[in-house]
């Protein structure tokens, strides 16, 4: 199968499809905009249907694989749902390990966050990627339902839901105590509030994810790395203004925005994803864990 990218569509139709998978528009209204955007004898519900993960496509570490630990866990959120399933990894070794919790987007613990929790472990932590569809049985199977139902949730509790998962990694037994975070879209934005919310966190890293409040801006310690996509017009509006906060209150941090990629450059299950960006942005982000997580 030929893996389609993002220079395989038209640039103001990823535009659309953005906007559609983040509630800004109906699928009926993504559909009727497209359909005058694409070419001839191409349909715009096959655009869409082409738009889709295709989670068969990438996998980068196996759930078998011989260097780490998985296994599914439940953990106490009194602020949030209840209880919260997630997806746990580790190296195969005894530990402690330095722990790495993974935000999922707006769609639940999808195969591709898995795959990143066990990507996180395979490079040596203590990795929880939540569900944060828990209290309404898990992720569904497919995207589209697990947006629906992520709307659903009151956003504060499920925000208390990652908060819990994080501190659920802190006080874990075979965790250093040095927890860090990275998430990816809505996942990025709870990066952010995670290093507002926990000034003794070891770092953050959100991808394309809401900003702090500059309000909020002084109250933060952990050392911040955020990847931007180029064509993400959407969430870079945020930017100079976090940047500026961050700037005035002598924070430590480094930006990258990478050039022509687009929202979700990272995810490798879909047409959106950019292998050079994501590469380098992972090395990236594996450097900065490596330097304040150890």
């Amino acid at each position: 199968m030929t893996r389609k990218t993002a220079a395989d569509f038209d640039q103001r139709i990823l535009d659309l499809f953005d906007g559609y998978v983040h509630g800004q528009m109906t699928k009926r209204e993504f559909l009727s905009r497209a359909t005058r955007l694409t070419i001839a004898g191409v349909s715009a519900a096959a655009v869409l249907e082409a738009l889709q993960p295709d989670y068969a496509l990438a996998q980068q570490v196996a759930p078998d694989d011989p260097d780490i630990v998985t296994e599914r866990i439940r953990y106490p959120s009194p602020d949030g749902y209840g209880e919260v399933e997630g997806l746990l990894a580790r190296p195969a070794g005894p530990g402690p390990f330095g722990a790495v919790l993974v935000v999922h987007e707006n769609r639940g613990l999808n195969p591709y966050i898995e795959d990143v929790v066990r990507r996180c472990a395979k490079a040596g932590y203590l990795a929880l990627g939540p569900d944060g569809l828990t209290t309404l049985g898990g992720y569904p199977g497919n995207d589209d339902e697990g947006r629906v139902m992520q709307r659903q949730l009151d956003p504060q509790r499920l925000l208390s839901d990652f908060f819990a998962g994080f501190e659920f990694l802190a006080g874990h037994a075979l965790s250093t105590g040095r927890v860090g975070a990275v998430g990816f879209c809505y996942g990025g934005g709870v990066c952010n509030a995670l290093a507002v919310a926990y000034p003794e966190m070891a770092c953050a890293v959100p991808y394309y994810g809401r900003q702090a409040a500059t309000e909020d801006v002084p109250g933060i310690e952990a050392p911040l790395q955020l990847h931007y996509a180029g064509n993400d017009d959407r969430i870079n509006a945020g930017w100079p203004d976090y940047e500026a906060a961050l700037q005035a209150t002598g924070k430590t941090f480094e930006v990258h925005v990478y050039d022509g990629a687009n929202h979700g450059f990272h995810n490798d299950t879909t047409p959106r994803y950019d292998e050079a960006a994501a590469t380098l942005a992972w090395s990236r982000t594996l450097d900065w864990f490596g330097r304040h997580i150890g």
